[in-house]
C-alpha cells in the first residue's frame, strides 16, 4: 500500500587500486586465449565496437546511432530513445522526459529529478543521490546511446530497476571538422547547432555551441536553452590515454500544467488555471559538468579506467500555488563522483576468463543548500506577506557508493556464465535549517546485488540469454522531506504554515529479476526478444496530493513484468531501384500490486500496458528517403484505485529527406501527429481520484511540421 503522508574517499580509492594492482599480479603468469566467436568479423566503427560490446551481455541492450535519429527532428532524449523495445520515453512538451525501462521510476517526473534508471554520459556518472537533471543531454551532442536494461546495468556501476542508458559524446575521431545544422517548425520550434571535431597527432577535441527555442505546443509553454560541450583527448603513450570533458548549459520554461480528459479533448493546448495565474516556470540558471577519464592499457590483457566528475547544477523553481499566490523553490546543488574500474582477460581453471572489479562513488558537496519563498504576495490566516519573503531554507544531502565484482567464464564453446556481486553504502542527510534546525534526519544503509547470468551462442545467427538479478534503488535524499507527513501547525500565521517540519526515513527500493531472451538474425530480419519477471520490494512510488505537491513512499510488495521485442526487418531489397524496410518495437508491461491491504492486486498507474511504434521506410542509393510510423499506447489508470483512466490512442507521423551518399549534407521534412489526435503524453497520478475526472493528464503534441538542414565539411 502506497502511504501518504563519506568520507576518506582517497583511502578508499587507494585500497581498491591496490586490490585491482594484486589481481593483475595474481593472473599476470596466466596465458591467455581470446575468444573467436564472440564477434562475427572485425568492427569497423565504434559502433560497432559497442555494438560487439553490448552482444556479450547476457541481457537485454539496445545501441542507438545518432547518424539515424537526426535525419529527423532531434529535439530532446524522446527523439533519441524511439523505437527501442522496454524503453518508454515520451515528452509532455518540455525537455524533461519521462524515460521508464521495466517500469522504472513508473510516476516519477517527468521534471528536474528523473529517477529509476542511471544516465551516465562518457561512462561517467551523472545520476546522483538527488536523481537526474535533463539540461545537459542535449541529443546533439552525443554519437551513440547504449541502453543496459534492467540489472544489465551492472557493469556500469548501476543498480537501479531500469538499469543504464549511457550517452557516448562525439570526439574528433568521430565528427566532422565542421558541422551546421538548423532545424524549425511549428510551435515556435528552432535549433542551431555548430560543431568541429579534429585529430591533430596525439591529441583530438569536439567543441559544439547549441541554443533551441520554442514557444509550446500549449499556452503558457515556451522554452529556450543554450549550451556548450568539449572535450579534448590526449595520447601520452601507446599505453595511456587521457580526456576531458566540458559541459554547460542554460534553460528555462514555462509549465502550462496537467488537463483533465474533458479538458483535454476540448482544447489540449489550454494550460491549467493555476499555472496560469502564477506564471509557472522552471529555470535552471547553468548547470555545469566537468569530468576526467584516463585510460591505462596495462599489458595486452588488462585495463584499469578511473574517472573523476564534477557537477553543479542549480535551479529555480515556481510552479505551486500557496496560499493565495505561489512560493518559488531555488536550490544549488553540486556532487562530486568518482570511478575507478579495473577489467582483465585470463583463464580461470582452464578456461577463458575476463574479471571486471569497478567502484563507483558520488556524493554531494556541502554547499548544496535550497530554501523557498513566496514568488507572490500571500496571505497565511489573515497575516499578509510580500513577495519575497522567507518560508523555509533546508538541504538534503547524499552518498551512493558501490563496489562490484564482475567475472565471465566460458564453461565451453560459446556457452559463458556471468557472476557479480556489487555491496552498496549509502547515506542520506535532510534537515529544515530555517525556522528550526532540529529533527537532522542522518542514516546510512549498506546493502547488496549479486548476479548470475548465461549467454549461449547457439549459431553465428543467434544468441540466447538469461540471468537472475538483484537490484538495489536508495530513495531521493529530496523526497524523504517532501513525502513528510511531519507538518508545521497549519493554523499558525507564520508563512511556512502546514510546510513539511522534518523528513522521515523510507528504505531502499529492491527487486529481484529473472530474465530470458536472445537476439539475432533470421530471415525475417534483426530481432530480439526477452521477458523479465521482477519481485519488488519497498517500491518508491509517488503520489499528487495536491495540484503540484508531491509525496513519496515505500509500497507494498509489487510485481515488475513484461515482454520486450524489436525486429527490423528488410521487406525487399531492389538494388539501383532502392530497399523497403520496416522496424518495429513492441514492449508489454504488467506492473501490479501483490495483495495490497487497499488494493488488492491493482495495476500501478503511470504507464501503458501495451506499447507499441513501427517504421516504414524506403531508401534510394542516392540517398532519398521516405518513411512512414506509428506509435500505439493503450489506456493508462490515472490514479492508484484504478477509479479512472486515460485513453488508448494511435498516432501517425511520415518523413521525408535526402542525406548525401558522402555525408556530407542532408536535409529533411518531419510530419508529426498526422491526424491531430489528442491524448495524453504523460499522466501524473494521483491517490485515489473515486472516479472523478482529476487534472492528471499532459497533452501530447498535435499535429507538427518540421523541417531542417545539415552540413558537413569532413
Amino acid at each position: 500500500m502506497l502511504l501518504l503522508p563519506l568520507s576518506r574517499r582517497p583511502a578508499r580509492l587507494t585500497l581498491l587500486a591496490l586490490a585491482c594492482l594484486s589481481a593483475h599480479n595474481a593472473f599476470a603468469d596466466e596465458p591467455v586465449q581470446l575468444d573467436p566467436l564472440q564477434v562475427s568479423g572485425v568492427p569497423t566503427s565504434e559502433t560497432e565496437t559497442a555494438r560487439a560490446a553490448l552482444e556479450q551481455v547476457p541481457g537485454a541492450t539496445n545501441l542507438v546511432d545518432m547518424g539515424k535519429v537526426e535525419q529527423g527532428r532531434v529535439a530532446g532524449v524522446a527523439d533519441v530513445l524511439a523505437y527501442q523495445p522496454g524503453v518508454y520515453a515520451q515528452s509532455p512538451g518540455n525537455e524533461g522526459v519521462k524515460i521508464s525501462v521495466r517500469g522504472s521510476g513508473i510516476n516519477r517526473g517527468p521534471g528536474s529529478h528523473a529517477s529509476g534508471t542511471h544516465i551516465l554520459l562518457d561512462g561517467l556518472p551523472l545520476t546522483g543521490s538527488g536523481g537526474t537533471p535533463y539540461e545537459l543531454l542535449d541529443p546533439l551532442w552525443i554519437s551513440r546511446a547504449e541502453v543496459l536494461r534492467g540489472a544489465n546495468g551492472f557493469d556500469r556501476g548501476s543498480l537501479a530497476l531500469g538499469g543504464a542508458i549511457d550517452y557516448i559524446s562525439h570526439t574528433g575521431y568521430t565528427a566532422p571538422k565542421l558541422q551546421l545544422r538548423y532545424e524549425t517548425g511549428s510551435h515556435g520550434y528552432q535549433k542551431r547547432n555548430i560543431a568541429s571535431g579534429q585529430v591533430l597527432g596525439d591529441f583530438d577535441y569536439y567543441l559544439a555551441l547549441t541554443d533551441s527555442h520554442t514557444d509550446g505546443y500549449q499556452d503558457q509553454a515556451s522554452g529556450k536553452g543554450k549550451g556548450i560541450a568539449a572535450n579534448f583527448g590526449y595520447r601520452l603513450n601507446e599505453n595511456l590515454e587521457t580526456r576531458f570533458y566540458l559541459r554547460y548549459r542554460e534553460t528555462e520554461h514555462e509549465t502550462p500544467g496537467r488537463l483533465t480528459k474533458a479538458q483535454l479533448k476540448d482544447d489540449p493546448r489550454q494550460a491549467n488555471a493555476s499555472n496560469r495565474s502564477i506564471d509557472a516556470h522552471r529555470d535552471q540558471p547553468g548547470s555545469t559538468w566537468l569530468a576526467n577519464k584516463t585510460t591505462w592499457q596495462i599489458d595486452d590483457d588488462s585495463t584499469l579506467v578511473a574517472g573523476l566528475v564534477y557537477h553543479h547544477y542549480p535551479m529555480d523553481i515556481t510552479e505551486t500555488a500557496y496560499r493565495g499566490g505561489a512560493y518559488r523553490i531555488r536550490v544549488d546543488y553540486s556532487d562530486i563522483s568518482g570511478t575507478l574500474n579495473y577489467t582483465r582477460r585470463h583463464t580461470l581453471f582452464g578456461l577463458n576468463s575476463s574479471t571486471t572489479i569497478g567502484w563507483r562513488s558520488t556524493s554531494n558537496l556541502p554547499s548544496s543548500k535550497a530554501k523557498e519563498t513566496a514568488a507572490l504576495p500571500i496571505t497565511v490566516n489573515g497575516t499578509p506577506y510580500p513577495a519575497g519573503t522567507l518560508m523555509r531554507a533546508y538541504e538534503h544531502l547524499g552518498s551512493d557508493n558501490v563496489l562490484h565484482f564482475s567475472n565471465d567464464t566460458e564453461l565451453m564453446p560459446d556457452l559463458w556464465l556471468t557472476s557479480g556481486l556489487a555491496l552498496i553504502h549509502t547515506r542520506r542527510e535532510v534537515q529544515v535549517t530555517w525556522p528550526t534546525n532540529d529533527d537532522k534526519l542522518d542514516e546510512s544503509t549498506w546493502d547488496y546485488a549479486p548476479r548470475i547470468g548465461l549467454r549461449y551462442q547457439l549459431n553465428p545467427d543467434v544468441q540466447l540469454f538469461g540471468n537472475i538479478s538483484r537490484s538495489v534503488e536508495p530513495p531521493h535524499a529530496w523526497s524523504m522531506l517532501w513525502g513528510s507527513p511531519l507538518r508545521f501547525s497549519s493554523t499558525t500565521t507564520q508563512p511556512y504554515a502546514a510546510r513539511q517540519r522534518a523528513a522521515v526515513s523510507l528504505d531502499n527500493q529492491s527487486a529481484t529479476t529473472f530474465e530470458i531472451g536472445g537476439r539475432g538474425d533470421s530471415a525475417l530480419g534483426q530481432w530480439e526478444l526477452a521477458y523479465y519477471y521482477s519481485q519488488v520490494r519497498h517500491e518508491l512510488l509517488t503520489v499528487e496530493i495536491e495540484p503540484n505537491v508531491f509525496a513519496e513512499s515505500n509500497a507494498s510488495p509489487t510485481v515488475h513484468q513484461g515482454i520486450e521485442a524489436g525486429l527490423t526487418s528488410p521487406l525487399w531489397q531492389g538494388g539501383a531501384a532502392g530497399a523497403l524496410s520496416l522496424r518495429q518495437a513492441y514492449t508489454f508491461s504488467d506492473f501490479h500490486y501483490r495483495d495490497d491491504d487497499a488494493f488488492g492486486d491493482n495495476r500501478l498507474p503511470g504507464l501503458p500496458r501495451h506499447y507499441y511504434q513501427a517504421e516504414l521506410r524506403y531508401d534510394h542509393p542516392s540517398g532519398f528517403y521516405a518513411g512512414v510510423n506509428t506509435q500505439y499506447a493503450s489506456k493508462v489508470a490515472v490514479d492508484y484505485a484504478n477509479s479512472y483512466h486515460a485513453d488508448a490512442y494511435a498516432t501517425f507521423g511520415a518523413t521525408l529527406g535526402y542525406a548525401s551518399p558522402k555525408d556530407d549534407w542532408q536535409a529533411w521534412l518531419d510530419l508529426r501527429n498526422l491526424t491531430d489526435k489528442r491524448y495524453a503524453a504523460t499522466v501524473t497520478p494521483g491517490y485515489d481520484d473515486k472516479g472523478a475526472d482529476a487534472a492528471r493528464s499532459t497533452p501530447g503534441e498535435g499535429f507538427g511540421v518540421y523541417t531542417g538542414v545539415s552540413w558537413s565539411w569532413l
